[in-house]
């Protein structure tokens, strides 16, 4: 049985584009690889020379489920120049929105390690890079996949310019993301978790967004909002246990889109983390992008009904409650 993070993921995605023609309605970047000063803004020197090490060599197993071939090396470096080049053509006004379809996935890499397929941390370099050489000084990361980015985290937990915000099912892989988790120091209060058990679909996903996360925008008032993108919260995702359908996604794609016009001059990219069904990508994928380029615009449910994440908004908004207005 093959492994789950394979280049079916991307080729699903490529699929849809031909086949709907969205391809004729983007602009495509040319891809650059990240150097090695850039992905060490996150990252450990020794670590970098750790991954660049497995080039050409058949299997290196860097812990029980992830691992490398001769080419993941240069697809890691390449996934993660892609944030960056998106960043670029943004900031010089040659696109107006990212969406950087990559792999490997990025937000469980820590400093110095490996863990759940990913090898470097594509969004928290992106996040670094936005700060350090384009002297920015609020980032807003939404994290939507079904697990916690442990890795984004930690590598924010001290800082007040990178606000970390992750919807995540729990308790789940990789075992982090608790509601007491809100950071130290200068980053008290500037990472935002909030854990939900199996089963949530699009409308307690959105009703999260508009209770605590559109409060946290408006005070926190981002420059860039950075977007880790999974899809395995997709209903039938074969390694999630939630319910969001593409129209949800493409519910919470218009609140993120609306919420960077407003508050951060529309800049605002959106990169590929996980999302393991073929079927749930390629419908998925589709649905942002259309919110994106404003092929549709998606209604919202309610959001003064009753659902099965009132008492954890609850519970995130009393923890949060010192550091932000509700």
């Amino acid at each position: 049985m093959g492994h789950p993070e394979s280049e079916q993921r991307l080729l699903a995605i490529w699929d849809m584009l031909q086949e709907t023609k969205l391809i004729e309605e983007l602009a495509v970047l040319e891809p650059r690889d990240a150097t090695k000063e850039e992905i060490c803004l996150v990252h450990d020197p020794k670590y970098f020379d750790i991954i660049k090490s497995t080039s050409g060599k058949p299997r290196v197993y860097l812990d029980s489920d992830t691992s490398t071939c001769p080419v993941s090396f240069a697809a890691a470096v390449r996934a993660a120049g892609g944030i960056l080049s998106s960043v670029d053509a943004i900031l010089n006004k040659e696109i107006d929105i990212g969406f950087p379809l990559v792999r490997p996935p990025g937000h469980h890499a820590e400093r110095n390690m490996a863990m759940g397929f990913c090898l470097f941390n594509n969004v928290a370099i992106g996040a670094s890079y936005i700060i350090r050489s384009r002297n920015f000084r609020r980032v807003l990361i939404v994290d939507w996949d079904l697990h916690h980015g442990n890795g984004t985290q930690n590598m924010f937990y001290g800082s007040r310019e990178v606000l970390y915000f992750s919807t995540h099912q729990y308790p789940h892989y990789p075992g982090t993301g608790s509601i007491k988790e809100v950071g130290v120091a200068d980053g008290a209060g500037y990472n935002i978790n909030v854990p939900l058990p199996g089963g949530m679909g699009d409308t307690e996903y959105i009703k999260i967004f508009f209770e605590v996360l559109r409060p946290v925008i408006e005070q926190f008032r981002p420059e860039f909002i950075l977007v880790s993108a999974g899809f395995d919260t997709y209903f039938e995702d074969p390694l999630g246990g939630m319910n969001l359908t593409p129209k949800g996604f493409a519910q919470m794609t218009r609140f993120l889109k609306e919420a960077a016009e407003m508050h951060s001059g529309g800049n605002i990219i959106f990169i590929l983390e996980g999302g393991y069904s073929l079927e749930g990508l390629w419908l998925s994928t589709r649905e942002v992008i259309e919110e994106l380029i404003e092929k549709k615009k998606t209604d919202y449910p309610p959001t003064d009904l009753k659902t099965s994440a009132d008492s954890i908004i609850a519970d995130v908004k009393s923890t949060h409650s010192q550091y932000w207005k509700f």
